[in-house]
């Protein structure tokens, strides 16, 4: 087959085989100007949609009177769209690796800008609240397979910048949209309906913006393991010919996929493409009972899942909150409120700009560690985070009182945003890199912890302020993200061993 070629291990048991792309088939090859472009259309859009989850923050009060719900009902117009945000990537994950990056980028999108439109002429709040579910469901590609495009297109040792741009869009997102929101909200207060209308503008900007670079082939994202599964049909017979054979390649459903029954090599293609959806559905429910086993079974696994979980939980809490703060206690307005998360939006670039320090500090320690970078090595930006979220929190507890400068707790905010920003990137990268060969299992049950965290959060919010106050509601949650800080800390010195016990990581 043109583009692929096998390669063999030039060990001296030749234990091992690998499925190998030729240099101008290899997404890493791509000339430097277009894999940028790629991430920053990527980054653009899962920005959006994660945007579109919070803009619904500012339009609750116009929901309620509208459809005549209680407000706890009109935040689950929040809830349900993270939801869907975290149960996506349990399908659409094995999809990509299957059939490429592109065709679900593209089906995701045209999916969510059709069912964009019933939630802005929903005619009641059920079928607003189904509809802001599926929209998060189909813009879960760009949160999930997004990560997968980046290390596909980027080298080990030149992956950490373009990931940190990544990584920071799906948070910079939520903070943005309370400022549009609040904007869109103030202005059009006497009519409820264009409020709605304003939940879907990203949504069908990033639509646009997305299908258009895409229909020019600017992004040829062929997920890694779809181009050596051409190749691996062709391979079956020799596996099975050769027990003690192995093949790597770089994402276990496409391995999962590639070892089935050699009878299938000699079938037409007819034939293989009936047995591929057979197949095809059994990679999608491994990929969604996988992450579970996976987070009950690891304790590593699962200590990082729930730090992450909090610290995102929290922070959608905070749009439920930061009205309670600035508009009762500052008497803010919606677009007052909204600049409000500024502050975070501050720290989330802030945090970014260190990059290429922490570049350095890892090709140090890689040096000194005979040019190897231990996963743990990831963590040490994750304890800079662990410090900074619940200093962040705890300033901004103790700076909530009225009597208090309006900007005192904006200020506050932006430790906090910086933490957000090291606790993912780092607890990203180490899942990544210590659960290389269920990488993608690992990233999901993430996901689906995080999303059951951001979902949940902020339906207590107004509950728990108004029974604790500002002050010891906000003190309680930094006092939670305190008791995991030491959680960095502690891997650092024990992953080694917690990852040669384990039954997942290596």
């Amino acid at each position: 087959m043109d583009g692929i070629q096998e390669k063999e291990e030039t060990s001296t048991d030749h234990s091992s085989d690998t499925i190998a792309l030729d240099e101008d088939e290899d997404p890493k090859n791509l000339a430097i100007w277009r894999k940028w472009m790629a991430v920053l259309v990527i980054s653009s859009s899962s920005l959006c949609i994660t945007c579109a989850s919070t803009l619904a923050a500012s339009a609750e009060d116009g929901l309620s009177r509208e459809f005549g719900v209680k407000k706890i009902v009109s935040v689950l117009s929040i809830s349900l769209f993270i939801e869907g945000l975290g149960l996506g990537p349990l399908v659409v994950g094995p999809l990509s690796e299957v059939y490429g990056r592109n065709p679900i980028y593209r089906a995701s999108y045209v999916l969510l800008f059709a069912l964009s439109w019933p939630v802005a002429f929903a005619p009641n709040i059920a079928t607003f609240l189904v509809f802001r579910f599926l929209t998060g469901l189909c813009g879960a590609a760009f949160l999930s397979v997004a990560g997968g495009s980046v290390t596909d297109l980027f080298s080990d040792w030149t992956v950490a910048n373009p990931m940190a741009v990544y990584t920071i869009s799906p948070f910079l997102g939520p903070v943005i949209g309370p400022i549009i929101s609040g904007f869109i909200n103030e202005v059009r207060r006497s009519a409820p309906s264009g409020m709605r209308l304003g939940l879907n503008s990203p949504n069908e900007l990033a639509s646009v913006l997305a299908m258009d670079v895409l229909s020019h082939h600017c992004l040829e994202l062929w997920a890694t393991p779809r181009l050596t599964l051409l190749r691996s049909r062709d391979l079956r017979s020799h596996f099975t010919e050769t027990k003690s054979s192995k093949v790597n390649i770089y994402d276990s459903v496409a391995y999962n996929l590639l070892n089935t029954d050699s009878r299938i090599a000699r079938k037409s293609n007819q034939v293989i493409e009936k047995d591929d959806w057979r197949k095809i559905f059994h990679a999608i429910l491994i990929s969604c009972y996988t992450p579970f086993k996976l987070i009950f079974l690891d304790r590593m696994a699962l200590l990082l899942d729930i730090w992450t979980a909090l610290a995102l939980g929290i922070l959608y809490l905070a749009f439920q909150v930061y009205p309670i703060i600035f508009g009762l206690g500052h008497g803010f307005d919606l677009q007052q409120t909204g600049l409000g998360f500024l502050g975070v939006g501050v720290g989330l670039f802030l945090a970014l700009a260190t990059q290429p320090l922490w570049n350095r500090f890892h090709k140090k320690i890689a040096k000194s560690n005979g040019g190897k970078l231990p996963p743990e090595a990831r963590l040490y930006m994750g304890q800079v985070g662990a410090v900074c979220i619940p200093v962040g929190l705890f300033w901004l507890a103790f700076t909530t009182y009225p009597s208090v400068h309006w900007i005192v707790p904006i200020i506050a905010s932006v430790p906090f945003g910086a933490g957000i920003f090291f606790v993912f990137n780092s607890t990203f990268t180490y899942l990544v890199i210590a659960y290389r060969p269920v990488a993608a299992s690992a990233m999901a049950g993430n996901s689906a912890m995080r999303a059951t965290f951001g979902a949940v959060f902020p339906l207590f919010a107004g509950a728990m302020y108004q029974r604790l106050g500002t002050v010891g509601a906000t003190a309680l949650l930094a006092g939670l993200t305190a008791i995991m800080a030491p959680l960095p800390f502690v891997l650092v010195k024990i992953g080694p061993r917690l990852r040669s016990q384990s039954r997942f990581a290596v």
